[in-house]
């Protein structure tokens, strides 16, 4: 097991699964993404860029989200309290997987 994967593995099975599914999401929408622990959370290389997701009590965050302008009205419902540079997605609503993947495609674009 990898430190990408122990990360996942030491949480509840229904955070490990929402865990799964951004990192297939990462998979399939870019298929050479490179996986990594840095800062002590899953890290995910998109070209130049760096994009990180952590879990909480409450929600998964990605983070940084700046430089995103052409998606900002449909991230803003996702913003963090008191951040503008991390999404926060409840335990208690479903991962807009199709948001995800078009982050995940601009911040490759700027590599």
């Amino acid at each position: 097991m990898n430190n990408f994967e122990a990360y996942i593995a030491h949480f509840p099975k229904e955070i490990q699964e929402r865990l799964l599914q951004i990192q297939n999401v990462f998979k399939e929408t870019y298929p050479d993404v490179e996986e990594s622990i840095r800062y002590g959370i899953p890290s995910f290389k998109v070209g130049k860029e760096h994009l990180y997701m952590a879990a909480y009590k409450k929600h998964i965050g990605l983070y940084p989200m700046y430089g995103l302008e052409h998606l900002e009205n449909e991230l803003t419902l996702y913003r963090g309290k008191n951040t503008k540079d991390a999404l926060h997605f409840p335990h208690s609503q479903e991962f807009p997987l199709e948001l995800i993947a078009k982050i995940i495609l601009a911040k490759a674009s700027k590599s």
